[in-house]
């Protein structure tokens, strides 16, 4: 039986799992509905742990079964633009008070991270616009 096969099978037998949990939910009261829920999360934490293995699984199958100089090269470029971003993102252009007149947590540490999430968005959303009008001029002019 191929990896494929087994597959469905998991993801059938856990979706069964979750439509039998969320029936006895909704059928029983409260407070079978509340001791259900929890029963519900470690299925849900099972089904990503699950999940989350598959896909560094196949991940890797598919980096070593390809041109691994290729990916490295792009993560690289990827880490490369977080490390401008982060560097460029000052933290110090936003007034912090009202924030933490609110009570919220905010200071200059975040301000540089959502900064720098920000620089790295736009880069990355240029860059990939770029890719996308490159490669339809290319399709233009090569016909």
């Amino acid at each position: 039986m191929g990896l494929h096969k087994i597959l469905k099978i998991v993801a059938l037998v856990l979706a069964l799992l979750g439509a039998v949990f969320a029936l006895l939910i909704m059928a029983g009261d409260d407070e079978t509905a509340l001791g259900m829920s929890g029963n519900m999360l470690y299925v849900t934490y099972a089904v990503l742990g699950i999940v989350l293995a598959l896909v560094v699984i196949f991940v890797l199958k598919g980096l070593f079964a390809g041109d691994i100089k290729k990916t490295l090269i792009t993560v690289g470029a990827f880490v490369a633009v977080l490390f401008l971003s982060y560097a460029i993102s000052s933290g110090t252009d936003l007034d912090l008070k009202p924030f933490t007149d609110k009570g919220l947590d905010v200071d200059e540490g975040t301000s540089k991270v959502v900064g720098a999430g920000l620089y790295a968005f736009y880069a990355l959303a240029i860059l990939a616009i770029g890719s996308m009008l490159l490669g339809g001029v290319k399709k233009i002019f090569n016909k």
